[in-house]
């Protein structure tokens, strides 16, 4: 995380010049140039630590981070009773189910960007907007909430607005613990 303080810097500060440089080039082969050196500093930025890295780019190890932490912090949610009241409850406001899945949202975003527990970078947004990590974290998050509560029978999909309050339920802290699983490790 940069600081700022010229006396020190530190690797976000080296991704922060790359970054502007990136803007600057006028040819794709001069852009794939300035992307293979953020990956040299990112993959250089790695220590046994598991702070303080730059991380950059959403692959396949991501992903799997991503899932690891989503079930964890879901098995919980499947488990427990409490998620299906909230269900019942949410499935008739719908204002208030909205909301839930808003803070979903908010909050991963919050952890992924804002909180700063790394240095997280974009390196790819869908559709020149949404970055490709927090959509990857929220798919997986939301995927493996329909794919537990399903397979562990906690969901009754002949009632769909139920069904589908319940993931929004589960699938609140699983994405947070998959914002925290995929950024913790650090790729």
């Amino acid at each position: 995380m940069s600081t700022g303080d010229s006396d020190h810097p530190d690797i976000g500060d080296v991704f922060d010049r790359l970054e502007e440089l990136a803007e600057t080039v006028d040819s794709e082969t001069e852009r794939e140039q300035v992307e293979a050196a953020m990956k040299v500093a990112s993959e250089a930025s790695r220590s046994d630590a598991a702070f303080g890295r730059v991380i950059w780019g959403f692959d396949r190890a991501d992903a799997t981070e991503a899932l690891l932490g989503a079930l964890l912090f879901g098995i919980p949610m499947a488990v427990e009773g409490g998620t299906g009241e909230i269900g019942v409850f949410l499935s008739t406001r719908p204002l208030l189910l909205a909301g839930t899945a808003l803070s979903a949202l908010a909050i991963t975003t919050g952890v992924l960007y804002v909180a700063e527990i790394q240095d997280v970078r974009v390196r790819r947004r869908l559709f020149g907007v949404v970055p490709l990590r927090l959509a990857g974290v929220l798919a997986i998050s939301f995927l493996l909430a329909v794919v537990l509560l399903t397979a562990w029978g906690r969901v009754d999909w002949g009632r769909p607005a139920v069904a589908l309050a319940n993931v929004a339920v589960a699938f609140v802290p699983m994405s947070i613990g998959a914002a925290l699983g995929d950024i913790l490790p650090g790729s």
